[in-house]
């Protein structure tokens, strides 16, 4: 019972597990992957702002597939990233579009331009 008390304030408990067991995973990349894959990693906590556990387990879990088999291939670092490390990084965080923090942003600004309007509307 304290469990499912403790995973509605906290989340699932099993993703957490899942989550840092895929960062043991990352942590273990040899050079120059390992310091690649956690700047990219890094940019995706900023920038793609994932809140749902399911979507950030899947994403990271393909994510450091990606750099294992990239480090067990020899593949060059720059051949996994591109020309512009940050589009890669964007164009991957895209693939895994679920419920980001943004989007309720996004739409308090739009509440908010719409009940202006109204209000405007109503002092004419």
């Amino acid at each position: 019972m304290a469990s499912k008390w403790i995973e509605m304030v906290t989340g699932s408990l099993e993703q957490k597990k899942q989550y840092r067991q895929l960062r043991a995973r990352l942590e273990a990349l040899p050079e120059p992957y390992l310091s690649v894959a956690k700047a990219v990693q890094r940019y995706f906590m900023y920038n793609g702002g994932i809140t749902d556990g399911d979507t950030l387990v899947t994403m990271m879990n393909d994510f450091v597939e990606l750099w294992e088999r990239a480090a067990a291939d020899g593949t060059p670092v720059r051949d996994i990233v591109g020309e512009d490390p940050v589009e890669f990084a964007d164009t991957f965080i895209e693939a895994y579009l679920g419920k980001r923090w943004i989007d309720k942003e996004k739409a308090r600004l739009t509440a908010a331009v719409e009940a202006a309007e109204e209000t405007e509307g109503k002092n004419r």
